[in-house]
């Protein structure tokens, strides 16, 4: 493999790896703030527990993603430097402000929060959740604000070879950021929320502590119904967006080499041969690929070979169309994940108002399946969104292939590989460990300590707590 393939690779490997952890611990600190809000305004003490047990696995996932969180910046000054020195003027202010900002007022409240349970007023307590999960947010907003530059870049001017800003505010009136940022925050919300009711479901089939979990399951499905709903309809206004401002990617995702005609129909399944630009065994609805493009049941969508021509004339030779199957099957599997998301919060939350959910075991085994729905429809989404950019890190202005490190080796990059993946291993494993501990140990395992060490013929609990 060449140096481009595997810096690819890397870039893939790391990316995905790390955006596992990242909508975790946005999700889950909403929930933890919720339940706090709860304590607070109810004064009922099981309300604390959930924050606390909840707020141990955010903890956990935080520090992990900020492990993987550094190893990806790595790889981006190693591998791409050329990326680095076209893109560093725009897309250093927003991560400068992402780590300045946003990052240090997360570190800091997590550690105010974590130690002031008994320092701090509830009041004051609440407001510092509040504020990690304001500063996990506001963390998506800057980095998304970089992204959104290189899918549709704006409020720059190239000098010498260079992209240098010139306009702030257009970077944060990006229409881009502004389809993407709520689609991704609420898709994060919605991984804490499966991620909570799949948990709670496991321990509800071992019938342990069943209030606590049951009221866990009950916020949680509440927040990933509404998250599943609001992701679909942010989906969508995107997808619409992207018809306008990248036509091409949205041609692959649908796998349309030809114009649609007008209407459009949209295809369901296809069998995709890139070398000779045809699909076979489609299925398609018609008029579905026109509503869904522009809102009515009329309009034409441009197909890959017509665009091809256009950005020939528009940016020279070369090949535009980006790897059309995995945009195509990308595009499909993140659309039924998050119909799966939204069906499964539904009948949630008919289970919860009826009040059958412990006897619907069925149910809850799909739901502890459905803690890897959310994760797959997010990477695969991503999938989609890189891929069907390419050839281009920042669209219209730099393709991939300029972007790579011209000094670095494909041993160089080849023995990278291996020890961020042999890292990456290591650190999965000690995050799986330190979840499954905690679960096992349950939500009240302080006061059973502390009740065997209180019995003064229990020897054997005195030495589990002194120890």
């Amino acid at each position: 493999m060449d140096v481009l393939s595997l810096a690819r690779f890397q870039y893939a490997a790391t990316t995905i790896f790390h955006f596992f952890f990242v909508p975790l611990s946005i999700g889950l600190v909403l929930i933890v703030s919720i339940m706090e809000t709860m304590y607070v305004v109810k004064g009922k003490e099981i309300y604390k527990k959930m924050a606390q047990f909840w707020g141990k696995l955010f903890l956990i996932n935080f520090a992990v993603g900020v492990v993987t969180g550094i190893l990806q910046e790595f790889q981006f000054g190693m591998n791409w430097s050329e990326y680095s020195r076209f893109m560093g003027d725009v897309f250093g202010a927003p991560l400068a402000i992402e780590a300045l900002l946003a990052f240090f007022m997360e570190s800091t409240f997590i550690g105010i929060w974590l130690f002031g349970w008994d320092r701090l007023s509830k009041g004051a307590h609440l407001a510092c959740i509040w504020l990690v999960t304001i500063g996990t947010t506001l963390s998506a907003l800057w980095i998304l604000t970089a992204n959104s530059f290189m899918q549709h870049p704006v409020g720059f001017s190239v000098e010498n070879g260079r992209a240098v800003m010139n306009d702030f505010w257009a970077l944060i009136a990006n229409p881009q950021l502004w389809v993407e940022f709520p689609h991704t925050v609420f898709g994060s919300f919605a991984t804490g929320a499966f991620v909570v009711a799949g948990i709670s479901a496991i321990c509800l089939l071992k019938k342990r502590d069943l209030e606590f979990y049951k009221k866990s399951f009950h916020i949680a499905i509440v927040i990933g119904l509404v998250s599943g709903i609001a992701l679909a309809l942010f989906g969508h206004s995107q997808a619409q967006y992207l018809v306008q401002t990248q036509p091409m990617k949205m041609a692959a995702s649908e796998g349309l080499w030809k114009d649609s005609g007008d209407p459009g129909a949209w295809t369901v399944i296809a069998s995709i041969d890139p070398d000779k630009h045809e699909n076979s065994g489609e299925i398609k609805i018609p008029y579905l690929l026109s509503y869904l493009s522009y809102g009515n049941f009329s309009g034409s969508v441009q197909g890959m070979e017509s665009l091809q021509k256009q950005y020939v004339e528009k940016y020279g030779k070369g090949d535009y169309i980006p790897p059309v199957r995995t945009t195509f099957w990308s595009f499909r599997i993140m659309t039924v994940m998050g119909a799966l998301l939204c069906l499964l919060g539904l009948i949630g939350a008919f289970k919860v108002w009826r009040r059958k959910l412990v006897q619907s075991k069925w149910f809850l085994r799909i739901m502890v399946l459905s803690i890897s729905f959310p994760f797959i429809g997010s990477t695969t989404g991503w999938l989609m969104t890189e891929i069907g950019r390419q050839p281009w890190t920042v669209f219209g202005y730099m393709q991939t292939a300029e972007s790579v490190s011209p000094n670095v080796t494909a041993g160089q990059l080849l023995f990278s590989i291996i020890a961020f993946l042999s890292m990456y291993t290591l650190l999965a494993g000690v995050m799986i460990y330190l979840f499954s501990r905690v679960i096992r140990q349950g939500p009240f395992m302080n006061q059973k300590q502390t009740a065997q060490s209180e019995d003064p013929f229990d020897g054997e609990g005195y030495h589990v707590v002194t120890e």
